[in-house]
């Protein structure tokens, strides 16, 4: 018995991972996510594996990877808000002036009303 509910809850936790696939945002503009099954495994493969997926995507159109912007969820990793990896990216020609400049800023934590 105590097999089965370890084999169900393997099962029901594998099912909680999340991965998005290249998800089109703009024009030559894409995002890609990943996303942990539990909260006991790290961000930095997950977003490894992002960065992986995104430049065999831009490989296999024959262009050039430009990292627009990544995010990664912050801890703690609990109910539901596990490790999770998001990168958006652009797919460009070789010789694009767009390659020349780096696009990658952090986002701002803080924003400021002014009434």
């Amino acid at each position: 018995m105590m097999n089965r509910i370890v084999l169900l809850s393997s099962i029901f936790l594998a099912g909680c991972a999340s991965n998005t696939g290249i998800i089109p945002i703009g024009k030559d503009t894409y995002m890609v996510s990943r996303q942990a099954a539990t909260g006991f495994s790290g961000s930095g493969s997950l977003k490894a594996e992002a960065f992986q997926e995104a430049n065999a995507y831009c490989t296999s159109q024959g262009k050039a990877l430009q990292v627009v912007n990544t995010q990664e969820a912050q801890p703690p990793f609990v109910f539901g808000n596990y490790p999770k990896a998001e990168v958006q990216f652009m797919c460009l020609t070789d010789g694009d002036a767009e390659l020349a400049r780096p696009k990658l800023k952090k986002a701002p934590n803080v924003s400021i009303e002014v009434k």
